[in-house]
């Protein structure tokens, strides 16, 4: 496993995306609470882009968990059947939505316990929704993450728990809130799987990846 950065380097990475991104959004289109924990929901197994083609007819006609209700699993199954896992994301959708509306008031809890009790919701698409809408600093640590998390030293660890240990331990507090924005986009456009992109990343210098790809 690569070694861990020191403190001093992850904080020059950060200062560096700070710099160059000083206020990275996620990608996924919504309007309020409910429709970003249905986007996010929606995005395991499939592109932000594919999510958002779908939801913005959904969310066009359905909000509220009260009016996803209304529109009924098969209303969300037609206008999500170009995602993956379709019939069982309609189903969790709709499973979710009874919750808040019986549960929660038609709200949207805020905090991770009761966002993991929902339906299709786990421990990722929780942090997510308590960053982008709460401001809190919880780390999603997805594919990208993962990967970039490995490869840089920034976070390395064994599986995904783990690197969000590591961002949450070493990644100074005043860059936490946007900590996972700047290192999935990294990841999702410079860092990338195949033929990373080093030619045109901008902490290359500071990166402990071994097979760092020749500059364009």
């Amino acid at each position: 496993m690569t070694r861990q950065l020191d403190y001093p380097t992850i904080r020059e990475i950060f200062r560096r995306f700070d710099a160059a991104n000083p206020e990275p959004k996620g990608e996924l289109e919504h309007t309020n609470a409910f429709t970003l924990v249905v986007a996010v929901a929606l995005s395991a197994q499939a592109t932000d882009k594919g999510v958002n083609k779908a939801t913005r007819g959904l969310f066009g006609v359905a909000e509220t968990p009260q009016a996803m209700l209304d529109l009924g699993e098969e209303g969300v199954t037609e206008h999500i059947k170009t995602i993956g896992l379709y019939r069982q994301k309609a189903r969790n959708v709709i499973k979710l939505s009874r919750i808040l509306v019986e549960d929660y008031g038609g709200e949207v809890p805020n905090s991770r316990a009761a966002l993991q009790s929902l339906p299709g919701v786990g421990r990722k698409t929780a942090n997510v929704v308590l960053n982008m809408w709460w401001q809190h600093p919880a780390q999603a640590v997805d594919t990208h993450i993962f990967r970039v998390g490995n490869r840089t030293g920034i976070a390395p660890g064994k599986d995904v728990d783990a690197v969000e240990r590591r961002i949450e331990d070493h990644v100074p507090a005043d860059y936490q809130h946007h900590a996972h924005h700047w290192l999935i986009l990294h990841g999702r456009y410079i860092c990338v799987a195949r033929k990373p992109k080093c030619g045109a990343c901008l902490i290359r210098d500071l990166c402990l990846y071994p097979d760092k790809t020749e500059p364009a």
